[in-house]
């Protein structure tokens, strides 16, 4: 019996045994195992990309990885699973999202999809009718561009229908936020405010008209009333339901303080949250004094080793920061989030450490701003993976500055497939041809990760590979695709959700590809995605998910 479809992973003396097993055809006596998946298309997304029909898996570990007939020979498991013909694949990451605002928003008004004010308004009256008793009234979701005229709302409405309750209604990308009167009021927030960063908008008359756009909208967020411990763990838990359901079984999750990472490590220590999370930290003071003290953390389901900046806003809402004049609004050019000297700073003190920088930068101008920071700060050390988050519009003279300096594009395709619409009017068309560059990106620097950015867009990584593959929305428009020259291959949008998000967050020698020593993280589909005609990619549903070789998910069941 041959083992040349084996592969091993030398460092660990076990798997060596295990692969002497298998050579060994005349022994009966089989290895102990705790998994073994057969009769399966095993995408094991490895260097050579190669195929499997089998796998045993040991203590949470991929222990061997070849054929059917030769894992069934060398391994006796505890549990065996006939994949009856499926497809295997490395367990699906998200290499950026907001898992812990996503979890504490789950029992806000959902306003994604509303074709208009009006409909925000019922959505938020029958919100109010299923809670009451809640303190604000707080909605997320809503996209003037999706409505007639494409129109910023006002407050007057709220005002009227709410007087004495708070209302928060975060746009969808995060980055602006509409609120009545009385939140002003308990923000202290009148048209004398000032900000910087962000904006405070007034009528023509001078008055507030309830939107605030990027910083000036953490004047009203940090009022919101914090949830009960209690609270914020079943909200995680239900968000870990549904993640699992997708088949996303690790998560970069962007922003967060120090507080809100102990009360997740807490949940994975008690087996409660089984998601492996690579946390950004934001960059605040106490975030810094804690962790350039005491180094990145690196456990079995949580890495802490980057921290997470903004360095503008969103297209959407007009504070990305451009080179040139927004096409549609002549006057403005977008804003940074902070001063070029804080960028400076930061990047210059986390060089010093064994942090990553990862920077939100949205705009040509925010773009060119960082990777220039980035490779002053960084003087040559191209194994940082310092990251740019987003990267939606970058020139072409900055383009090639991913690979020069070393720097990850962390992307999410979907967002290509939901701004195509109107991204044109915000950019004009020369500008336009420059945005959403994916591929562009990968050829720089070699890979590029993926992820979501949900609550933004869906949670279903099989959008983002629909969306990265054949450049099209949900209804398969435009025919033939958007900037095509920018689509990915399969295979490495295969990779840009597994083993190169896990690269961007150096975890690619633990997790990502399905071969021996890697974590037992894997999902199973009905869909061969390598395969399937392009316009079923997105009904593609995950049938199971397994984290260390543990089922989480099961559909039906």
């Amino acid at each position: 019996m041959t083992s040349s479809l084996l592969r091993s992973w030398r460092p660990v003396v076990a798997l060596a045994a295990a692969v002497f097993a298998l050579a060994g055809c005349h022994s009966t006596s089989r290895q102990p195992a705790d998994l073994l998946v057969y009769n399966a298309t095993v995408y094991t997304v490895d260097s050579a990309f190669s195929t499997a029909q089998a796998f045993a898996v040991k203590d949470g570990r991929f222990v061997a990885v070849g054929t059917a007939e030769e894992i069934r020979a060398a391994y006796q498991a505890r549990r065996e699973v006939d994949a009856q013909g499926q497809f295997v694949y490395p367990g699906f990451y998200d290499a950026h999202c907001h898992f812990y605002r996503y979890a504490l928003g789950l029992r806000d008004a959902d306003l994604v999809g509303t074709s208009s004010w009006a409909e925000v308004i019922e959505k938020l009256q029958q919100h109010r009718r299923q809670y009451p008793q809640a303190a604000w009234l707080t909605g997320r979701g809503w996209d003037q561009n999706d409505w007639p005229g494409k129109q910023f709302p006002t407050k007057d409405t709220l005002d009227a229908l709410f007087p004495n309750t708070p209302v928060f209604l975060i746009r969808v990308d995060g980055h602006a936020a509409l609120v009545n009167q009385k939140a002003l009021d308990l923000a202290g927030v009148t048209a004398r405010t000032p900000i910087s960063g962000g904006t405070i908008t007034k009528d023509v008359r001078g008055r507030l008209t309830g939107l605030l756009v990027d910083n000036a909208v953490r004047l009203v967020a940090g009022n919101i009333p914090e949830p009960s411990a209690a609270e914020a763990e079943a909200a995680l838990l239900e968000a870990q339901k549904r993640c699992v359901a997708v088949g996303l079984t690790s998560l970069a999750d962007a922003g967060l303080d120090k507080a809100n990472i102990d009360r997740m490590a807490a949940l994975q220590a008690q087996g409660k949250l089984k998601l492996r999370l690579y946390a950004m930290l934001a960059p605040t003071q106490e975030n810094k004094d804690y962790y350039l003290k005491n180094g990145p953390v690196f456990q079995d389901r949580l890495t802490v080793c980057s921290f997470k900046v903004y360095a503008d806003g969103a297209l959407g809402s007009r504070g990305a920061c451009l080179m040139h004049p927004y096409a549609d609004r002549p006057r403005e050019t977008g804003f940074l989030l902070s001063s070029v000297a804080d960028f400076r700073n930061l990047a210059k003190q986390l060089a010093a450490s064994k942090f990553q920088m990862n920077t939100h930068a949205i705009g040509d101008s925010s773009n060119r701003l960082l990777l220039d920071i980035y490779g002053e700060a960084l003087q040559g050390q191209m194994d940082r993976r310092w990251r740019i988050e987003h990267a939606q519009v970058v020139s072409r003279t900055d383009v090639p500055k991913f690979g020069q300096y070393g720097i990850v594009p962390s992307v999410q395709p979907t967002h290509a497939t939901s701004d195509m619409y109107w991204a044109g009017e915000r950019l004009g068309a020369e500008r336009l041809r420059t945005a959403y560059a994916y591929n562009d990106l990968r050829k720089q620097y070699g890979q590029v990760a993926l992820g979501s950015d949900f609550p933004v867009e869906d949670i279903n990584p099989l959008f983002g590979f629909h969306a990265a593959v054949a450049r099209q929305d949900a209804k398969n428009y435009p025919a033939g695709g958007f900037q095509m020259e920018n689509a990915l291959s399969r295979e490495d949008a295969l990779r840009g959700m597994t083993v190169w998000a896990a690269h961007a967050a150096f975890e690619d020698k633990q997790k990502g590809s399905i071969r021996p020593g890697m974590v037992a993280d894997f999902v199973v589909l009905t869909t061969d995605l390598l395969k399937a005609p392009k316009e079923t990619l997105r009904t593609a549903r995950v049938q199971q998910t397994w984290i260390a070789g543990e089922q989480l998910f099961s559909r039906g069941k």
